[in-house]
């Protein structure tokens, strides 16, 4: 392919993400039923001769655009998922066609660069310890993997147990504190880290999913204890400071589950949910969902640098790279080849500064108040304390709330999801995308009450 049939493709793909963004904020959250039969074009035999580059596109652009789920709209309210900030794709867009490998400097200067300089504003930001590392990997599961990695590494260091050469058998039994409430992912990272489900202390939680302080059993210095900056249901924020200090008292180690709510900290208005936080060990928390990054933006934060390095790294000649100037990512991250998420992070934080930052958490905080606000006086109850950006729904019965969702779901006007709490189905809500605007809210409360009003005519037509 010459250089200028490169630029021709280059281009074609530029003018149809150009189509695609023009039409977000007007098109549905979901694609529709139709949209998506045409995935069933894809379902094709395995080229003999291949195709021509532009067709392939075509086809790509073609389809896809009709069958994204629309993240970009402020009317998306599910999984936690943010939007994306311009300068985030714009700088994705431009670090793709790099193409770097950003597993050590050598590979590329300017990702080890911008990852250098984003990990300095991120502890900043966060008010985190100064000798805090950051690693750069896929998501919060993968970034938690990493913090109880390296938990592990130092808890045996000072049991004078080396897992590295030994492995778990036969090894001291660790215990693992975490709420009853705590996300799911967590308890995989602890299945595959070997730990096993008999090593879990569950420990009972409020009425909020807020671990409950005189419920943690007595710790020592084989407890690695998980705390939660946000539930992903209510929002709620576990006692940072009480809990940290009495694990730190006993040579526990402290990780906090943070993917959406660690940003809380760059916020004044949120210092009492985030206060203690800093007295952990290490911190997971995600660019994609409050700080609207693109996908795929996790970060892994530990104050104890050297633990995380030799959990991640096996071979000794790695271990002693750390101790250069430059920065090589691969030693804070289980992986080694992998794309250059410093940069649009960098670029997102550049754009934004620290005011920008508090001016988004405190944004979607305001939003999702006057979500809850919106339905005070409608059958459809709020039943979390709205203390981020998360919104709790439940109507009269469960049928009803399940019935509900579905619908809402099938609108294609708004977008959110479901979940279990305390046994009961819910209607989650969560505010996370920059594009949300009060409008966005107000069509959101009227999409939902008008879907709720259709199920009681319905309801009320069967009736005999």
């Amino acid at each position: 392919m010459s250089h200028d049939d490169q630029f021709l493709l280059l281009s074609l793909a530029k003018d149809y993400a150009f189509t695609y963004l023009n039409k977000i904020d007007n098109a549905d959250v979901m694609p529709n039923c139709k949209a998506l039969q045409q995935l069933n074009a894809f379902d094709e035999p395995f080229p003999t001769q291949g195709n021509n580059a532009t067709d392939t596109i075509i086809k790509l652009a073609t389809i896809g655009n009709q069958t994204t789920v629309n993240y970009n709209t402020g009317r998306y309210f599910g999984f936690v998922n943010g939007g994306v900030y311009p300068v985030g794709i714009a700088a994705r867009w431009l670090a793709d066609s790099w193409d770097q490998n950003a597993a050590l400097d050598i590979m590329s200067p300017i990702s080890a660069k911008l990852e250098a300089v984003a990990e300095r504003w991120v502890i900043e930001l966060l008010g985190l310890p100064e000798q805090t590392k950051m690693g750069l990997v896929t998501g919060t599961s993968v970034a938690t993997l990493c913090g109880l990695a390296a938990a592990r590494y130092r808890l045996y260091e000072r049991l004078q147990w080396d897992v590295q050469v030994n492995g778990l058998a036969s090894a001291p039994r660790l215990r693992i504190i975490m709420g009853k409430q705590t996300h799911g992912t967590v308890t995989k990272m602890v299945s595959l880290l070997g730990f096993g489900s008999a090593a879990i202390e569950w420990v009972e939680c409020d009425a909020q999913g807020r671990m409950l302080v005189d419920k943690v059993p007595p710790l020592d210095n084989q407890c690695i204890v998980i705390l939660q900056a946000g539930n992903v249901c209510t929002g709620a924020f576990d006692d940072f400071k009480t809990i940290c200090n009495t694990a730190n008292n006993v040579g526990a180690w402290v990780h906090i589950d943070g993917a959406f709510g660690l940003w809380a900290a760059a916020s004044q208005q949120f210092r009492a949910l985030s206060q203690g936080m800093e007295l952990a060990d290490s911190w997971s928390v995600d660019g994609h969902k409050t700080l609207n990054t693109p996908y795929d933006c996790g970060l892994i934060l530990c104050q104890d640098s050297e633990a995380l390095v030799h959990a991640m790294q096996q071979t000794g000649s790695y271990i002693d790279l750390a101790q250069d100037s430059q920065r090589d990512g691969m030693l804070y991250t289980p992986d080694m080849s992998r794309r250059a998420r410093g940069i649009d992070l960098w670029a997102v934080l550049h754009h934004l500064g620290q005011q920008g930052v508090a001016e988004l958490v405190d944004t979607l905080h305001q939003h999702a108040v006057y979500f809850a606000d919106g339905l005070i006086n409608s059958p459809i109850n709020v039943i979390n304390d709205v203390v981020f950006n998360q919104v709790m729904l439940q109507c009269q019965t469960p049928a009803l709330t399940s019935r509900l969702l579905e619908k809402i779901q099938q609108s294609g006007v708004i977008w959110c999801g479901g979940a279990q709490w305390l046994g009961l189905p819910v209607i989650r809500i969560s505010i996370c995308s920059w594009k949300t605007t009060r409008a966005d809210i107000d069509l959101a409360i009227t999409t939902i009450s008008n879907c709720l009003a259709d199920i009681n005519k319905n309801a009320s037509l069967e009736l005999p």
